[in-house]
């Protein structure tokens, strides 16, 4: 097996013992992302739409760096403080991704990492270069 790390400025560093993303074959498994600005490190804003937003772009600059983009994400979990921002998670989902969606799992959990309040992660499959 070959496993290529996948690391960019773009999105925050990690946080503790997890690439941003590792590729193996055309398959790239994404970690979570928080809504953390890259160049600071720090929470975005307390607002849940500005929060989903910033995971949206760490998540692309993450995909970008391992040569695919947003749109080749097969697999998303979305890990949420509060299940009733739901609504507003697929409001914003469809600012990012158009047809075919990928598929997801949207799950309610007690806390998140630096007290975000959404997490995503997933799986990219790169585009075949045949």
């Amino acid at each position: 097996m070959n496993k290529a790390i996948i690391s960019t400025d773009q999105a925050p560093a990690a946080i503790g013992t997890y690439s941003q993303a590792v590729k193996v074959g055309t398959a790239v498994y994404l970690s979570g992302q928080i809504p953390l600005v890259p160049a600071t490190m720090t929470m975005v804003s307390d607002d849940f739409a500005e929060q989903t937003h910033q995971v949206f772009k760490n998540l692309s600059a993450v995909c970008e760096a391992a040569g695919g983009q947003l749109q080749d994400m097969v697999k998303v979990n979305i890990f949420l403080t509060d299940l009733s921002n739901f609504a507003i998670v697929n409001e914003i989902m469809s600012q990012y991704f158009r047809t075919p969606y990928p598929a997801r799992a949207a799950i309610g959990v007690k806390e998140l990492p630096k007290g975000s309040q959404i997490e995503i992660d997933g799986i990219m499959e790169l585009p075949s270069t045949n």
